[in-house]
């Protein structure tokens, strides 16, 4: 098959513009192979030769595309680098998380061999260290599968027996037929200068060494709920690696996790390791809260964050809990140190976010709730409703947030929450239409506005299919205009000085 120079040139997104056209039109290759074979069979690619065209692994020969334009009624050029696509190259994963991505393409740059070369040399340059990068994949990868592992779900029941609550003394008798033995040390919370140069208190509670012995900080046993979600996690790591769990140390406080572990080039296990303590973290929650029984307690709740009192779980594994369990899967949750660091992100609903988890910054927008917790003195929960631009188009986010502290004597906010946007378009409402009139209500008193009785109708019956009480008690006050960065401030006049 003779291939035009010129056209293996210009083809750098075609089989990207091929396939998102396919998409487009509810074509499967099949599909696509039969009608070119219908139109030309001995210039129309196979099934396979097809796929590979899609993959970037083949370039098409004129004759072949021009088949394949005909079946679009597009222009030959069209498909070739010089022309704009019409719409974003990959199309947003709706079902998946929200997420959006990027095409690979050109495909010759994003091969293997050059992604391993490239990939070092960008940590290196932005200071990202292996295990913030791994985090970063894993959670990409958790957000795509809204946070379904059926199977860690199945093997932490299989050794907790579906029980609600489990006490700490079950968590030891299940370390124990595990063949853990426990161990304990003593170890005060010591203070950490940070990349900001904010100091946080932090301090080591559990770490496991080969073949069989746990620590665990004495410390854990004045903060039991704590302590069951360190017994969880070394448990799930027990059962999920073989009690692999070299570097499963555990730590509290304000500094990044990855302060008690080598911060230097990216070494060939960061990544397993990452994930091995993903999975063992999922696998506390499931044994902690198994799903059945937890959406069930949710369930009669309301969705309230105290409901973590009834399952005598912290309000942290509660909430990220939350996420896993709803039937609702537009989920967020944020765990926030002050002034401006997250330190664990969950975006099932692909929420833009308040800045960034790889570093601190000085100046998050103070509207997010899990900034404006801060400021609050007193305990307990707030819930906010929010107006917020993603991808040109406001949305309607509504969240319950809670100030804590954690056993180093830290001060972090917990949030979690949903996107509305959905849950009002299935009840056949204009979603965008009603996000950009709260929106545009919100811009003409400044930045905050109380919700107006229609809207405020739409969203009480929105919360009640939901059965999410904070969303009916978010309007009780104004919304607020938010924003991910500074620099798209929404609000006039802007929260920010613009620079000259």
């Amino acid at each position: 098959m003779k291939i035009n120079k010129s056209l293996l040139r210009k083809s750098h997104f075609l089989g990207t513009k091929i396939r998102n056209l396919r998409k487009r039109n509810n074509l499967t290759i099949e599909d696509l192979s039969t009608r070119c074979v219908r139109l030309n069979p001995e210039a129309a690619p196979s099934v396979s030769y097809l796929s590979m065209i899609e993959r970037g692994k083949r370039v098409p020969s004129v004759e072949m595309l021009e088949v394949i334009a005909q079946v679009f009624q597009k222009e030959l050029d069209w498909f070739l680098d010089a022309e704009a696509e019409e719409q974003d190259l990959v199309l947003p994963k709706n079902s998946k998380g929200g997420l959006n991505g990027m095409p690979l393409e050109p495909g010759f740059l994003f091969s293997t061999d050059i992604l391993q070369i490239a990939i070092p040399e960008l940590l290196a340059q932005t200071g990202t260290s292996g295990r913030q990068f791994a985090q970063l994949l894993i959670r990409a990868h958790q957000e795509h599968h809204q946070n379904h592992f059926p199977e860690l779900e199945r093997a932490a029941e299989e050794i907790g027996l579906k029980r609600l609550p489990l006490s700490v003394e079950d968590l030891l008798q299940i370390a124990k037929q595990l063949g853990l033995t426990i161990r304990w040390y003593d170890e005060a919370p010591r203070e950490i200068l940070d990349e900001l140069g904010v100091i946080s208190q932090n301090i080591g509670t559990s770490y496991f060494t080969p073949p069989k012995t746990l620590y665990l900080n004495h410390i854990l046993q004045q903060w039991p709920t704590r302590l069951k979600y360190e017994l969880a996690v070394h448990i799930g790591h027990a059962v999920l690696h073989n009690k692999d769990g070299v570097k499963s140390s555990m730590a509290v406080g304000g500094a990044h996790d990855d302060i008690f572990a080598d911060t230097g080039n990216m070494a060939p296990q960061d990544i397993l390791h990452a994930w091995r303590d993903f999975e063992s973290s999922f696998f506390a929650g499931a044994l902690l809260c198994p799903k059945q029984a937890f959406r069930q307690l949710l369930e009669r709740r309301g969705y309230e964050i105290a409901s973590h009192l009834q399952a005598e779980v912290s309000a942290s594994v509660a909430m990220r809990r939350m996420t896993a369990v709803s039937p609702y899967p537009h989920w967020h949750y944020f765990d926030a140190y002050s002034p401006g660091k997250l330190k664990a992100v969950y975006r099932g609903n692909g929420i833009p976010l308040p800045w960034g988890n790889m570093r601190q910054v000085t100046d998050p927008c103070q509207h997010w709730a899990v900034f404006r917790m801060f400021d609050v003195k007193d305990a307990g929960s707030s819930a906010q409703l929010s107006l917020l631009d993603v991808n040109g188009e406001p949305r309607i986010y509504c969240c319950e947030s809670t100030k804590v502290k954690d056993l180093a004597g830290n001060n972090h906010v917990l949030c979690a929450g949903i996107d509305l946007n959905p849950a009002i378009a299935a009840q056949g409402i204009d979603a965008a239409s009603l996000a950009m009139e709260m929106k545009a209500r919100c811009i003409q008193y400044g930045g905050a506005a109380s919700v107006p009785q229609s809207i405020q109708s739409t969203l009480k019956r929105v919360a009640n299919i939901l059965n999410i009480n904070w969303v009916s008690r978010s309007m009780s006050k104004p919304a607020q205009l938010i924003c991910a960065r500074g620099g798209s401030c929404p609000r006039s006049p802007s929260c920010y000085k613009c620079s000259d």
